[in-house]
C-alpha cells in the first residue's frame, strides 16, 4: 500500500508541475498576443511562434521584422513601440536589482515610465509620497538609486537597457524554475515523514532527485540556447528544431571552434583579388553546414586611412560543405585589419592583420618632381632629376620589399632643328640612384653638346607621365649672358629677329625648315590690361595678311611679356604681337631658315595663331624667356608648387601692411549694402587687415566662424544671378556665372570693383593659411577666368560656357559648308524680340561674307565679342579691385582651370576623403561603434548639396580648400555631445560638429538633416 501511495503522490506532483508550466506559458503567450494585437502586428504573428516571453520578444522583434516591413512610417512606429517596451522592462529590472520591485505601480502612477524619468524624479516630497506605506529603508534605497541614475545619465545608452532586459528575462525563468524546485523539495520533505520504510525512503529520494535534475538540465539548456542564439543572431526558425540536449553535447556553432585559412602569404601586392576561407565547426568539433544562415560578418579596413573594403561571400558547393569563401581587392598599400565575427563574437583569433605592399612601377603614374617643360642647362654640367616612382594605383613603390630596378630607367635625347636628329648617346651620360626614405629615384644627366634637344625619360622603354621635355644647352658665356639679362631690372631685353609668318605650323618637320604656303598673319592682339608698353596697335585688329618676305623685327623680353615689334622709319615702334611670360606660352624649335640661316623658333600661346621667328641668338632669347618664366612661377610647373609660390609671394607683398583687427558691423538681411557701407572708405591696407565681423542683433564672438560666414554670404549674394551683377548663358541652375552685359542701370561698376576686392581678399586670406583660408562661393565661366589672366577669346570657350550656342550654331558652322549661309562678320543684337542693332565684328564686317576659308576667324571674333567685348567695362573694374590685393603677374602663372581651383577649391565633396581625415573625439562604445557607423551611412547617402550644407553648418563654408579635407585647418572634428536624441550643434570657429547619442539610424538621419537644413546660417550663444 505504501508503494502505491508513493507512486500516486509522485504522479500528482509531476502533473502539478507540468500544469503549472503550461499555465505559466499560457500567461506569457497571452501577454505576447496582447502586445502584438495592440500594435497591429497580427499579420506577423507567425514570426514569433517560438518566442515564449515578452522580454524575449523585445530583444528580437526588430531583426525579425527588418525584411518584411517595407513602409517607413510603419517601421518608425514599430521602432518607437520597441524602444518603449525595452525601457519599460529596463525600468522593471532596475527596480528588481534594487529590491524595490513593489514600487513599480506606485511610480507609474506618479509619472515615472522609464529610467530617464526616474533620474529626473528628484523631488524630496515626491519620493516621500512614493515610499509612503513602505519601510524607511526603502526610501533610502530609492533616493540613493535616483542619485546614481542621475550621475550615470550621460553614459547610459541602449546597450545598457538591453543588458537589463536580458537580466529580467533570466530572472523570470529563474523564478519559474525556482517555484518548481521549491515544490519538488517540499514534496521530498513530506515523503520523508510519510515513508517510514528505509527502502521506500531511498527509492523516493532518488526518484525525486532525478525529476529535479531533469528539470534543472532542461532549464539550463533552454537558457543556454537563448543566450547563444541571441549572441549569434541566429535564424529564429532554427531554434525550434534544436534539441535541448544539443548544447549539452556541444552540438551548436561555436565561433572559437571555427578556423580561418588564407590563400596567400604576407606581404602581397595590391590590385589582385585575394581570398580566404572561414571553416565553420560545432562546439564538439564536427563540421557545421555553411549553407545554413549563421550571421557571418567580415570587415576589412585600412588602418591608417580608415578605408573599408567591399567583400563578397560564397559558400562552396561541395556536399555538406562547412567552408565560406570570401574575396576582396585592395588598391591602397598598407596594413589592414580583417575582423571575422559570428553574431558579434570574434572567430578564432580575429581580428587579423595583413600587409599589402605596392605593386611594380607604372610609368604612366610615375612623375618627375619639380617639373619643367623646358630645362636650361650648361654644357658639361650635371643636372639631377627627382623621380617619384608609383604603381598603377598611385602607391609609392618604396613600400615594396623588392629593390627599385634602377637599370630599367633610361634617357633618350635627340637634337631639335637639325637634319641629324638621331639619338645623341655619345653626347650625354646618365647615372641612376635611389632614395628609399624619400620614395625617389635620382637620375643625373650631363650633356656635352650645345643646342636644343628633346629628352624622354622612360621606365622599361615606356615614357613617364611628364617624362618628355625640352632642354636648352648653353655654353658658359651664353649662360652668363642669360643671367645678365634676367638680373637686369627696368629695361626690356631685345633681340633682332626676322618674322617669317604666322598660322598653323602643324606641317613643320623636326628635321627641316618648311614654311606653309598659306601662312597668315596673326590677328593683332590688343595689349593685355597692365602691359608695360602702350605703343600704337595695328589699325585693323584681327585683319589677316600674308607675309611675302621676311620682315626684320625686334623681340623685347621682360619678366611679364614677350613683344614682337617693328620700327617704321627706324624710329616709330609698331607692336605686332604680344605673348605673356606664363606656362601657356610654348616654344617649338626648328632648323635654320632658308634666307638668313638663323635658327627658327615658333611661339604659340594656344590662343593666337603661332608666330615663326628666326634669330641669330635664338637659344639665348629662348633661355632668357624660360628663366623669366621659372622665376615667375617659383621654380616648378606643377600646380601645387605654383600655389605655394603664389601664396608665399602674396604674403610677402602684404607683409609690410599691419595685420591688425578691423571691425565690420553687418546687417544680415541686407548683407551686400551693409558690407559696401562698412568698407566704402577702406584702403588697400584696410583690406589687408584681419576682419572681425559682428552681425547685428546676434550674440557671437568672432573667433573665425562669423568671418567665414560673412565671406560665404557676400560671395553668395554677389555671384547669385538674381542679383543681376552676373548671369548665366543657360537657364540651368548649375550653369556657370559670367558678368552681366545687360545689368540694370542702378548697379554701378563700383559693385564689380567690390566683387574683385572680395575675391582678392579671399585669395590673400587663403595665403595666410590655417583658419584664415577662404574660398570663393561661385562657379565662373572659363572665358571670364581667362580674361582675368589676360588671355584672348576663341570659339572653344563656347563649349564650356554656352553649351547650347556651341551645339547649335558653332558646331553647325564647323561641320558644314557656310558659303551659302549668308553669314557676314557682324552680329545682330535683339531686345524683346526686336532687332536693336547690328554690331560689326571688324571694320566693314557687315559687307564681308563668311566662307569656308575664314569661318574659323569669324568664330573667334564672335567669341571675342560675345564673351569679352560686351563685358569689357565690367571685367576691367573687377580686375581693378582684384589687382589691388593680388598683382596680375601672380595670377598669370595659372591657366583658367587652375585659377578656378585656386579660387573655388574642389568642386565635389568626397565622402571617403571626409571619413579619412575627420577626427572623432570622446564618446562611449555605443557612440563610436554604432552612432558613428550610422553617421557615415547617413553622410554616404547625402547629395552634394547636402554635403555642402553639412560642411557649411560645421565650418561656416560650403566649399573645401584645394587639398580637400586633408588641408582643412583646424581638422573636421566630430565631438560626442553629452546629450541624447537632440539636434546636433556646431562650433564653426573650430570646425567642430557636436553629435549627440541616438537610438537608431532613422533618428540620427532625421536630426542631422533638420540641423543642416534649418541651422546652416546664423549664430547664437548656447
Amino acid at each position: 500500500m505504501d508503494l502505491r501511495f508513493l507512486l500516486t503522490f509522485l504522479f500528482c506532483s509531476v502533473s502539478w508541475i507540468f500544469f503549472w508550466e503550461v499555465r505559466w506559458k499560457k500567461g506569457k503567450e497571452s501577454q505576447i498576443e496582447e502586445w502584438i494585437q495592440g500594435h497591429s502586428l497580427s499579420e506577423y504573428k507567425h514570426l514569433f511562434e517560438d518566442v515564449e516571453t515578452l522580454e524575449e520578444l523585445s530583444l528580437s522583434i526588430l531583426t525579425r521584422l527588418e525584411y518584411v516591413v517595407r513602409e517607413k512610417r510603419r517601421w518608425r512606429d514599430i521602432a518607437e513601440a520597441h524602444i518603449q517596451l525595452l525601457r519599460d522592462f529596463a525600468f522593471q529590472e532596475w527596480l528588481c536589482s534594487q529590491s524595490l520591485e513593489h514600487y513599480y505601480h506606485t511610480l507609474k502612477t506618479l509619472g515615472c515610465m522609464t529610467l530617464d524619468d526616474l533620474a529626473q524624479f528628484d523631488s524630496q516630497l515626491q519620493l516621500s509620497l512614493a515610499a509612503w506605506g513602505y519601510y524607511y529603508e526603502d526610501y533610502i534605497k530609492l533616493s540613493t538609486g535616483v542619485k546614481v541614475l542621475q550621475a550615470s545619465r550621460g553614459s547610459r545608452d541602449q546597450d545598457y537597457e538591453i543588458q537589463l532586459v536580458h537580466s529580467l528575462a533570466e530572472r523570470r525563468l529563474n523564478e519559474k524554475w525556482s517555484i518548481a524546485g521549491a515544490f519538488i523539495f517540499g514534496c521530498t520533505v513530506a515523503l520523508c515523514f510519510l515513508i517510514r520504510d528505509l527502502m521506500f525512503y531511498v527509492i523516493g529520494g532518488i526518484t525525486v532527485s532525478i525529476i529535479a535534475f531533469v528539470f534543472t538540465i532542461k532549464f539550463l539548456c533552454e537558457l543556454a540556447a537563448r543566450v547563444v542564439s541571441f549572441l549569434q543572431n541566429e535564424d529564429p526558425g532554427r531554434r525550434g528544431d534544436r534539441s535541448i540536449y544539443d548544447y549539452v553535447r556541444g552540438n551548436y556553432l561555436d565561433p572559437r571552434s571555427c578556423k580561418v585559412s588564407w590563400d596567400w602569404k604576407d606581404p602581397q601586392e595590391v590590385g589582385q583579388t585575394m581570398s580566404f576561407r572561414v571553416h565553420l565547426f560545432y562546439k564538439n568539433g564536427q563540421p557545421f553546414p555553411a549553407h545554413r544562415p549563421v550571421g557571418l560578418r567580415v570587415n576589412i579596413t585600412h588602418i591608417e586611412l580608415a578605408l573599408d573594403i567591399p567583400i563578397t561571400q560564397e559558400v562552396l558547393q561541395e556536399p555538406e560543405s562547412n567552408v565560406v569563401k570570401l574575396a576582396f581587392t585592395v588598391r591602397k598599400a598598407g596594413r589592414y585589419e580583417v575582423a571575422v565575427k559570428l553574431g558579434g563574437l570574434n572567430v578564432a583569433y580575429s581580428p587579423y592583420y595583413k600587409i599589402f605592399k605596392s605593386g611594380t612601377v607604372d610609368p604612366s603614374k610615375t612623375k618627375i618632381a619639380y617639373h619643367f617643360s623646358t630645362l636650361v642647362l650648361v654644357y658639361g654640367q650635371q643636372h639631377t632629376l627627382q623621380i617619384e616612382p608609383r604603381d598603377e594605383y598611385g602607391n609609392p613603390t618604396s613600400n615594396s620589399t623588392s629593390l627599385i630596378d634602377e637599370v630599367n630607367y633610361s634617357v633618350h635625347v635627340h637634337s631639335l632643328g637639325t637634319v641629324d636628329d638621331d639619338s645623341l648617346e655619345e653626347y650625354y651620360c646618365k647615372s641612376v640612384s635611389s632614395n628609399k626614405q624619400l620614395c625617389q629615384v635620382l637620375l643625373k644627366i650631363t650633356l656635352r653638346k650645345k643646342g636644343c634637344f628633346r629628352a624622354r625619360i622612360s621606365y622599361t622603354d615606356l615614357p613617364l607621365s611628364n617624362g618628355e621635355f625640352d632642354i636648352i644647352v648653353l655654353s658658359e658665356n651664353e649662360k652668363k649672358c642669360v643671367e645678365k639679362n634676367v638680373s637686369t631690372t627696368g629695361i626690356s631685353i631685345y633681340f633682332e629677329a626676322y618674322l617669317y609668318g604666322s598660322g598653323n605650323y602643324s606641317n613643320y618637320s623636326n628635321s627641316s625648315w618648311q614654311l606653309p604656303a598659306s601662312a597668315l598673319m596673326a590677328p593683332q592682339r590688343r595689349p593685355s590690361m597692365g602691359d608695360e608698353e602702350d605703343e600704337h596697335d595695328s589699325p585693323v585688329e584681327g585683319q589677316p595678311d600674308k607675309v611675302k618676305k621676311p620682315k626684320k623685327v625686334y623681340c623685347y623680353i621682360s619678366p611679364k611679356q614677350l613683344s614682337v615689334k617693328e620700327f617704321y622709319l627706324k624710329i616709330i615702334p609698331w607692336r605686332l604681337f604680344t605673348f605673356r611670360v606664363c606656362p601657356g606660352t610654348k616654344f617649338t624649335y626648328y632648323g635654320p631658315d632658308p634666307v638668313h640661316k638663323y635658327l627658327t623658333l615658333v611661339v604659340d600661346d594656344g590662343i593666337q595663331p603661332p608666330v615663326e621667328l628666326s634669330c641669330k641668338d635664338r637659344n639665348i632669347m629662348a633661355a632668357t624667356f624660360i628663366r623669366f618664366l621659372h622665376k615667375n612661377i617659383g621654380g616648378s610647373e606643377t600646380f601645387q608648387d605654383k600655389v605655394s609660390f603664389f601664396q608665399r609671394e602674396l604674403r610677402h607683398i602684404h607683409s609690410k601692411r599691419p595685420r591688425t583687427k578691423t571691425c565690420l558691423k553687418i546687417t544680415r538681411h541686407c548683407i551686400l549694402d551693409s558690407s559696401l557701407k562698412a568698407t566704402r572708405n577702406f584702403s588697400v591696407s584696410d583690406w589687408s587687415k584681419n576682419f572681425e565681423v559682428v552681425f547685428q542683433d546676434e550674440e557671437a564672438l568672432d573667433w573665425g566662424g562669423p568671418r567665414r560666414e560673412w565671406f560665404e554670404l557676400v560671395c553668395k549674394t554677389l555671384f547669385d544671378t538674381t542679383n543681376q551683377l552676373f548671369t548665366r548663358f543657360s537657364d540651368d541652375n548649375q550653369g556657370l556665372v559670367h558678368p552681366n552685359a545687360e545689368r540694370p542701370v542702378h548697379l554701378r561698376l563700383k559693385m564689380y570693383e567690390f566683387a574683385g576686392r572680395v575675391v582678392g581678399k579671399c585669395l590673400y586670406e587663403s595665403a595666410l593659411g590655417g583658419a584664415y583660408k577662404q574660398l570663393v562661393r561661385a562657379r565662373f565661366t572659363r572665358s571670364f577666368l581667362a580674361q582675368l589672366i589676360g588671355l584672348r577669346m576663341n570659339y572653344k570657350y563656347f563649349e564650356t560656357d554656352d553649351q547650347e550656342f556651341y551645339k547649335t550654331k558653332v558646331c553647325f558652322i564647323l561641320n558644314n559648308d557656310v558659303s551659302e549661309m549668308d553669314l557676314v562678320f557682324a552680329e545682330e543684337k535683339y531686345k524683346s524680340g526686336q532687332l536693336e542693332k547690328v554690331v560689326e565684328l571688324i571694320s566693314g564686317g557687315a559687307q564681308i561674307a563668311v566662307n569656308n576659308e575664314n569661318k574659323m576667324h569669324y568664330l573667334n571674333l564672335l567669341a571675342q565679342y560675345r564673351l569679352a567685348s560686351q563685358v569689357r567695362d565690367e571685367v576691367e573694374h573687377f580686375l581693378k579691385g582684384l589687382n589691388e590685393l593680388v598683382p596680375e603677374n601672380l595670377l598669370a602663372i595659372f591657366d583658367e582651370n587652375e585659377l578656378e581651383l585656386l579660387m573655388c577649391g574642389t568642386g565635389d565633396i568626397n565622402v571617403q576623403d571626409f571619413k579619412a581625415h575627420a577626427v572623432v573625439v570622446g564618446g562611449s562604445w555605443h557612440f563610436r561603434e554604432k552612432v558613428m557607423k550610422w553617421f557615415w551611412a547617413v553622410v554616404s547617402s547625402f547629395t552634394q548639396e547636402e554635403l555642402a550644407r553639412l560642411l557649411q553648418f560645421t565650418t561656416g563654408s560650403s566649399q573645401l580648400p584645394p587639398g580637400g579635407f586633408n588641408t582643412l585647418c583646424p581638422s573636421f572634428q566630430i565631438i560626442a555631445a553629452p546629450t541624447h536624441s537632440t539636434l546636433p550643434t556646431a562650433h564653426t570657429c573650430f570646425n567642430q560638429l557636436c553629435l549627440p547619442t541616438y537610438d537608431s539610424y532613422e533618428e540620427l538621419h532625421k536630426m542631422l538633416k533638420l540641423a543642416i537644413s534649418e541651422g546652416s546660417e546664423g549664430f547664437g550663444m548656447l
